[in-house]
């Protein structure tokens, strides 16, 4: 029998100094989150750069105007730039979208958590995730000739029905290219972003809460309704954040199925509206200098409303990550 004493293995020394590819990789991921910033911070300067004279002439106006006149020296017409209809309709339009398309995700998101057997489930989850790379242009054509004739027959109806609602209520009979039809095109595309995010919302509720509630007897919507809603309510209102800052600055799509113009209407059936974006694109090939600036003015408003709505939804989804 061996009575000799065994040999321990040398100490191992702990030590916080990082390794050489630890600092590597600490770099590399640095330098891509201050690069993202940079570029934010270029973009942003170049259009204050080449809107600036335009923000000191028209002051205030510049958001609140209505008109878009290019000056005309043939007929003594002087510059007037104003994106308040422009901006109005972009606002109406992505509540139109967000209205439409975020109770449709989150069904889609608990479809797929919950009740979805994994044989469906799978391709269920690769077809979400290939409409969200699906270029705009893609929804903006099917829009205009696939839904657009369904969506004047739906408009006719709500206008028969619920035509005592202002929103409703039409001047005149033309349905086509409204900012309803805008507005369901853009929840189209919304629907993955939004789906996305509220699965991955859904799958991180505490499983021991919701066998709690499966032990009391809660079925499986009650415990849902009980569970799953209270812990990812701040998930899903920054899923829909992100969608709206995604419609907020669709161009193609929008101007594909979008009569622009320069005025404000309630009336969501008729086809008048408009959106910043879709301005952008339709001014853009055919301006002259002064035009452009006030264009790169336009795109900053525009950038600034879109920032602004991802940072309040970045906001939102890391409280709820805190809570969790």
């Amino acid at each position: 029998m061996n009575t000799s004493a065994p040999t321990l293995p040398p100490k191992r020394e702990i030590t916080t100094v990082p390794r050489f590819s630890d600092k590597v990789f600490r770099g590399i991921v640095t330098a891509g989150g201050l690069s993202s910033l940079v570029i934010l911070a270029l973009i942003a300067f170049f259009l204050v750069y080449n809107g600036i004279d335009v923000f000191r002439s028209e002051g205030l106006k510049f958001l609140t105007g209505f008109d878009w006149i290019d000056a005309s020296t043939e007929e003594g017409l002087l510059a007037q730039y104003g994106v308040g209809a422009m901006l109005y309709g972009t606002l109406v339009i992505g509540f139109l979208a967000v209205l439409f398309g975020v109770p449709i995700a989150v069904g889609a998101a608990l479809f797929l958590s919950y009740y979805a057997p994994d044989w469906i489930k799978k391709p269920m989850v690769v077809v979400v995730d290939v409409m969200a790379a699906i270029p705009s242009v893609v929804f903006g054509l099917w829009g205009f000739f696939i839904l657009m004739p369904h969506a004047e027959y739906w408009a006719k109806l709500l206008h028969k029905y619920f035509s005592f609602i202002p929103f409703f209520d039409m001047p005149a009979p033309a349905y086509s290219r409204s900012p309803f039809i805008a507005g369901l095109v853009l929840a189209i595309m919304i629907i993955p972003i939004v789906t996305s995010i509220s699965r991955e919302i859904f799958a991180q509720t505490p499983l021991d809460r919701i066998q709690a509630a499966y032990a009391l007897g809660a079925t499986k919507w009650s415990m849902i309704k009980a569970v799953v809603f209270p812990y990812g309510a701040g998930g899903i209102v920054g899923g829909a954040m992100l969608g709206l800052g995604r419609a907020l600055g669709e161009t193609v799509a929008v101007y594909t199925v979008l009569n622009l113009v320069y005025d404000i209407r309630i009336e969501v059936l008729l086809s008048a509206g408009g959106s910043v974006a879709s301005m952008i694109v339709n001014k853009f090939g055919e301006a002259d200098a002064p035009e452009l600036r006030a264009l790169m003015a336009a795109g900053f408003v525009l950038f600034l409303v879109t920032l602004l709505v991802n940072f309040i939804a970045n906001i939102i989804i890391n409280r709820t990550a805190r809570k969790g």
